[in-house]
């Protein structure tokens, strides 16, 4: 009988530890009827099979059908055993642990309808538990310290399972077997409510209901979540949304609300098949989508954009919050979620911590003792149509027949640590990041581990968070860098860890330009190999001449690590450097005065008069006026000019609200030229500079102004002809160079209008427009873009 039998061993690596990947096996095994074992290992997970051929190919054809809906295979290596044993049954055998790993750890995941169904049914023993879960839900990367992904190993470690979720652990047959969180209420992690000097209520109480009653009143709360503590309130209280926002300090920029499910958020904006997709799927990040004719949540929460934050809950402790809380307002009920903390810092996620930092803005306190060991700010995405040469005509109005594509804001919860996978493989580099929007990526073979967002590198708390996720990745991934690439600035913050890294574990380190990188990191987002044009637009970024860029055409070649500057918008002046970053009126004073225009006809507060007649003179004598090629800044310079935003409160405000205001009737554009200029591109012969004269823009703009042509027309017509010009300026360098490929990035591909036309307007000229997949076109994307640069150095250098 035994001849009739064949033996083998399966490697499995990918996502395949923490997600019922194992009962999975066994389950088919058992189908199958097939004998053997299979245990994580380093290597990945490990299966020996035995059966006859028939038994193997049904198992074969599960394995690629049937997957769990948390599980990705990235590679799959088979061996066949000679030696048959005598065995009649499949188990499961303990985790081995050891140096190097295959194994990727699952992101966190949104609570699964059959868990949904637990807390919500009063006749089971889990119904309203705030940390339900089970093998296809709950808590991954944040309670994590190590692989492989084992409940010791967890911040689960001191919670011991009763008898009931010890049996359900064991059951191979359970959806909670190996469930690393599982709990109940019994044995699990309790929540329990404070005011804002740590004292508890007293007394037999729902701790979620009596917060509702709280919230319900006007007041604010810091509620303990998955990744970090979230502050709440009532979003449909302006005074409430008020005080939060005077209490954080965040004074305009917008806030992202929850609600208890689709039916709920459709009410509120008009949502997309693609944004259902990303509200209902497994990683549910917040979806900015444009508010409804119905709207009716409190103005304070957006005021400058017509877009809402949504987000439906994800876990079940959010569930419950909101079930409780819509029983108490009108439909539709909905809570302002933003992030516990002061701006600038990172979000807390101790207890401790949270009443240290946080009881200035909340009035009670929520918590819970499972710990939360990486801190996770909520992912943020858009859907936007898809571009292609046919749906060029439709893009202003979408259809419900349009494809759509999602565009990262902000990528963290539910997503990392998933990897990019690249073109090519190669060493272990570190990319630090930049100084704004900081992500730090370390790649691993031809993946690229791209950390949540950290932040602003510009206070200690986000310093030490930065250093954290570093030898957190490190230690999960265990890894260690061969090549450190920081930013070419040398006093960015992420530079000197670079220096500090490389002095205490021996490590080399390179400089790659800010502009450089985010080309190289959307050239690896879509696997593109070889030389390549690209948009660079942002705000700031020190470039090789040591100017400030942000305007600029691009050469790459990724495989040769050629990298040069073809083009650039036209300079403008910053008098009062940082200080007119902050308040853009000085940026459209000084491009007027460039220009020959009249300045006095500039809609200009009378509180700023005293400081107009100092920056004249600055400008004059061009003190502290450095020069930029900054698209962020063109859209400042504009936006102060039209007086819609002479003062910003947030990165991007003015771009924001100019952006709103747009007629989408009017049809003409503003002419932007692109001329030749008397500048060589490093040298190259082959390919003159180009500026692309976003001058003529701001003065045909002002023209219009005084004019008094409305604001919504002029700025209609500055996007569609900066829009316009950047597509000649591909288009031209194009014919120059021979290459038809262009790379899109930079934080100013995050404006709706730019990001949805100007792909649209490169295909029109025949080019192909690569945008980003996996990662936002924000600066949250360079550290990608070093770490692929570093890799291919050291690919380079190991084959000569």
């Amino acid at each position: 009988m035994t001849n009739c039998l064949s033996r083998r061993i399966l490697t499995i690596t990918g996502q395949v530890q923490g997600v019922g990947f194992r009962p999975f096996i066994y389950k088919t095994a058992l189908q199958c009827k097939l004998s053997g074992n299979v245990r994580n290992s380093p290597e990945g997970v490990l299966i020996e099979i035995q059966g006859n051929s028939c038994d193997h190919k049904n198992f074969d054809k599960a394995l690629k059908e049937n997957l769990p809906r948390l599980a990705k295979i990235v590679s799959l290596h088979e061996k066949e055993i000679e030696q048959i044993k005598d065995e009649s049954k499949f188990c499961i055998l303990s985790s081995t642990a050891g140096e190097g790993h295959h194994v990727l750890i699952s992101p966190d995941v949104a609570t699964c309808p059959d868990c949904l169904n637990d807390i919500n049914n009063p006749d089971n023993r889990r119904y309203e538990y705030p940390f339900t879960n089970c093998t296809n839900c709950g808590p991954r990367y944040t309670i994590t310290q190590s692989i492989p992904y084992d409940r010791p190993v967890t911040s689960m470690s001191c919670f011991p399972l009763c008898e009931r979720c010890a049996e359900e652990y064991k059951n191979p047959l359970d959806r909670r077997f190996h469930a690393q969180p599982n709990a109940c209420k019994d044995c699990g992690p309790k929540i329990w409510l404070t005011d804002n000097k740590g004292h508890e209520f007293k007394g037999t109480y729902n701790a979620i209901v009596k917060l509702v009653d709280f919230l319900a009143e006007g007041k604010i709360a810091a509620v303990k979540g998955l990744g970090g503590f979230h502050l709440v309130c009532d979003a449909s209280n302006s005074i409430a949304v008020q005080t939060l926002r005077d209490r954080k300090n965040r004074p305009d920029k917008p806030l992202a609300v929850m609600v208890k499910d689709i039916a709920e958020a459709d009410k509120i904006a008009d949502l997309s098949e693609n944004d259902h997709e990303l509200l209902e799927g497994i990683q549910r990040p917040i979806v900015l989508a444009h508010k409804s004719s119905n709207y009716s949540l409190a103005p304070e929460i957006a005021p400058d954009t017509d877009f809402i934050g949504l987000m439906v809950p994800y876990t079940p402790l959010h569930h419950v919050l909101i079930k409780y809380f819509s029983k108490l307002k009108p439909s539709p009920a909905a809570l302002v979620m933003t992030s516990g903390n002061m701006s600038s810092a990172p979000i807390c996620i101790g207890n401790r911590e949270a009443l240290k930092r946080l009881p200035d803005i909340a009035d009670i306190f929520l918590f819970h003792n499972r710990d939360i060991l990486i801190r996770v700010d909520d992912s943020v995405a858009r859907s936007i149509p898809e571009f292609s040469n046919e749906q060029a005509e439709k893009l202003e109005a979408p259809s419900a027949e349009t494809n759509f594509r999602t565009v990262f804001m902000r990528r963290a919860r539910g997503y990392t640590p998933s990897p990019v996978f690249l073109a090519k493989s190669g060493p272990c580099v570190l990319g630090t990041g930049p100084e704004l929007k900081n992500t730090l990526c370390i790649t691993k073979g031809d993946q690229a581990f791209s950390s949540q967002h950290i932040g602003d590198m510009q206070n200690l708390e986000t310093l030490q968070f930065w250093k954290e996720i570093r030898l957190h990745l490190q230690n999960i991934l265990q890894v260690k860098p061969k090549l450190i690439v920081h930013d070419l600035h040398p006093d960015y913050m992420t530079t000197e860890l670079a220096s500090e890294i490389g002095q205490t574990d021996g490590i080399p380190s390179t400089s790659l330009q800010h502009h450089y990188a985010h080309i190289y990191s959307v050239l690896a987002e879509n696997k593109y190999t070889g030389s390549a044009l690209g948009f660079a637009l942002d705000g700031t970024g020190l470039g090789e001449d040591r100017t400030i860029w942000g305007g600029e055409c691009l050469f790459i070649d990724n495989e040769k690590l050629i990298n040069k500057r073809v083009a650039r918008f036209t300079h403008l002046r910053l008098p009062g450097g940082e200080a007119a970053v902050r308040e853009p009126w000085r940026i459209a004073r000084g491009a007027a005065r460039d220009l020959g225009l009249d300045v006095e006809r500039l809609p200009l507060p009378k509180k700023f008069n005293s400081g107009a007649k100092m920056l004249d003179q600055m400008l004059d004598k061009d003190i502290n006026c450095p020069s930029t090629s900054s698209c962020g800044r063109l859209f400042d310079a504009v936006s102060a000019m039209l007086g819609l935003c002479n003062t910003i409160t947030y990165e991007g405000q003015a771009a924001i609200i100019l952006e709103k205001i747009q007629d989408h009737q009017e049809q003409g554009k503003y002419i932007c030229p692109v001329k030749k200029v008397n500048e060589d591109s490093l040298n190259d012969n082959t390919t003159e500079m180009v500026e692309i004269c976003t001058g003529e823009l701001f003065k045909q703009a002002f023209s219009d102004y005084i004019a008094r042509v409305s604001s919504g027309i002029i700025s209609r017509k500055f996007h569609k002809g900066l829009i316009s010009g950047l597509a000649d300026c591909a288009e031209i360098i194009s014919k120059q160079t021979g290459i038809n490929t262009v790379g899109l990035s930079g934080g100013v591909m995050q404006n709706l209008t730019i990001a949805i036309e100007l792909p649209s307007e490169l295909c029109k000229r025949g080019l192909t427009p690569l945008v980003h997949r996996f990662l936002p076109p924000s600066d949250a994307c360079i550290s990608l873009g070093q770490a692929v640069y570093g890799q291919q150095m050291l690919n380079l250098a190991s084959t000569k």
